[in-house]
């Protein structure tokens, strides 16, 4: 039986937060007050709280050929979901990354997509060829 996370990130903006997660992504929305909600991302939680400012410097690193951003969070789904996901969100008025392979011909082999959120998250949707490999070395 594989573990739930739970991420809890600031965030500016509760309804356009609530908006992008619920509407876009098709996430379900949990409990929910007048300064936090909690998302349920494909089983998993995440709760943004209105934290007033801040700021975060999106550093990036290298792999392979792409430049990514250090500071990002994903899910790994199926490659059906992940397909859906893709093709629903590129044709929205959003900047979604290009589908990427990466890995290619090695373990650990994986199609990713990245999305920034309206509080400048970077997320990424990522589906394995072999899901037996997602900490294989």
């Amino acid at each position: 039986m594989g573990a739930n996370f739970h991420l809890a990130l600031p965030c500016n903006d509760l309804s356009e937060t609530k908006d992008f997660y619920e509407t876009v992504i098709k996430a379900k929305i949990g409990r929910q007050t007048e300064n936090w909600i909690d998302v349920d991302l494909f089983g998993n939680q995440l709760t943004f709280t209105v934290a007033g400012n801040f700021n975060f410097d999106f550093k990036s690193y290298r792999l392979d050929e792409y430049v990514l951003p250090s500071f990002h969070f994903g899910i790994i789904v199926s490659v059906d979901v992940w397909g859906e996901l893709y093709s629903r969100l590129f044709q929205m008025d959003l900047e979604v990354t290009t589908q990427t392979t990466f890995m290619q011909d090695k373990v650990g082999e994986h199609l990713s997509f990245f999305v920034q959120d309206p509080n400048g998250y970077m997320l990424e949707f990522k589906s394995f060829k072999n899901p037996k490999e997602v900490f294989a070395t």
